[in-house]
């Protein structure tokens, strides 16, 4: 980094955390909120003063120029003192800002797989990949084990990182940065086949959206999300008040579902395998099926649609009534599982009275909680309230 540069940065630097990254920390823990940062850690900018010290601790081939991606390089990883280095520096910062999450971002493929240091210990350059990635779970191991409190997201990495062998360290990994509701149904579909939706990352991110320039609904980009770890990239300043209403109450709704995303059972039951496929339903279920949620997401609207479907429910107890968004019934499983629910009333040119879903982008969850169990938990509020009452 050169002269000039280095004082431009520390004067940005200055002007963000005037006094300091760890005390700008310790004011978000007192808020009451936890505080993250995020990493890169695997890469390296060539204007760095670490490239510049040990410019032999890159990803680089025997002779000839290193190929620049994303103004970075690829640090080697096969090299203990590179894994050493990065976390020292690393555990500084969490250690400053008693930090409570990473993410850990991936953003650069490794060309030219040559590794200096394999060449220095004599080592074949055909173990370069497998030391690597070793490495990186060196990192992982010791930044877990000076700091157990830490949460580490991983980074899907193009899907290269979201494996099996990562996952011990990172138990949720940011699917994938096409964050476009629509083309999430294809990329959740697709990763449920293997893994579970308690470590797939999904947000709910601006329109026009950044990958594809769509604009969908906050409702249906929150219900896609919600299928998987749920969060939030917007800019709450430019919010007005009914859409942060809104997103208060979307994540309350989020709160009672978890349970079901973390620990339930989860089906395909009309995965999103092609863009001509325009409807979409997934169905999360309890171990016991007391607790039933099907999301319904249609991509874009057809004049020709029927004024009434039906979504058979194979996960509903033959022998148990349910209701249906805690209004609707009781139906009982049997019906359920042979004929099915009643999805909103899709518009059709002429309907528009009864029409519950008009437009493109169109999505609904619908609940079945089983009559038994939502007796109990009205029984609940009920004694709640007679306490409340007699205080």
């Amino acid at each position: 980094m050169s002269e000039q540069r280095r004082i431009n940065f520390t004067i940005y630097y200055k002007h963000k955390f005037p006094d300091g990254l760890g005390h700008f920390a310790q004011e978000i823990h007192a808020m009451g909120l936890q505080f993250g940062l995020w990493f890169e850690p695997e890469m390296v900018s060539p204007r760095s003063q670490f490239f510049q010290a040990h410019p032999n601790w890159v990803v680089r081939p025997k002779k000839g120029r290193i190929s620049i991606t994303r103004n970075q390089y690829v640090l080697d990883f096969s090299n203990p003192a590179v894994v050493n280095n990065i976390f020292e520096q690393m555990q500084k910062v969490i250690t400053e800002t008693n930090l409570d999450y990473v993410k850990w971002d991936l953003n650069r493929s490794i060309t030219e797989a040559f590794s200096p240091y394999l060449e220095k210990i004599g080592h074949p350059q055909g173990e370069f990949f497998h030391r690597y990635v070793q490495g990186v779970y060196t990192l992982y191991q010791k930044l877990l084990t000076a700091f157990p409190h830490l949460l580490i997201e991983g980074c899907a990495g193009g899907g290269g990182r979201f494996d099996l062998g990562i996952l011990f360290y990172s138990p949720q990994i940011w699917t994938s940065d096409d964050s476009d509701a629509i083309e999430r149904l294809a990329i959740q579909s697709g990763t449920a086949l293997a893994y579970p939706l308690s470590c797939m990352s999904n947000h709910v991110t601006a329109v026009p959206n950044e990958q594809v320039g769509r604009s969908t609904p906050l409702v249906t980009r929150f219900r896609v999300a919600a299928f998987g770890i749920l969060g939030y990239e917007l800019d709450l300043t430019k919010l007005d008040a009914r859409t942060l209403a809104t997103i208060k109450a979307q994540i309350a709704y989020y709160h009672a579902l978890q349970p079901l995303v973390l620990k339930g059972d989860f089906s395909l039951l009309l995965p999103r395998q092609s863009n001509g496929q325009n409807q979409v339903a997934w169905l999360l279920s309890a171990h016991d099926r007391k607790h039933l949620v099907l999301g319904f997401f249609r991509v874009l609207a057809d004049a020709d649609s029927r004024t009434v479907q039906y979504m058979k429910v194979p996960l509903a107890k033959s022998d148990t009534p349910y209701w249906i968004n805690q209004h609707t019934g009781p139906i009982s499983g049997d019906v359920l599982q042979r004929v099915g629910v009643r999805l909103p009333v899709q518009f059709n040119g002429a309907n528009r009275a009864q029409a519950q879903l008009i437009g493109d982008y169109q999505s609904a969850l619908l609940t079945f909680d089983s009559v038994a169990s939502l007796d109990h938990i009205e029984s609940q509020q009920t004694d709640a309230d007679k306490q409340t009452v007699g205080h």
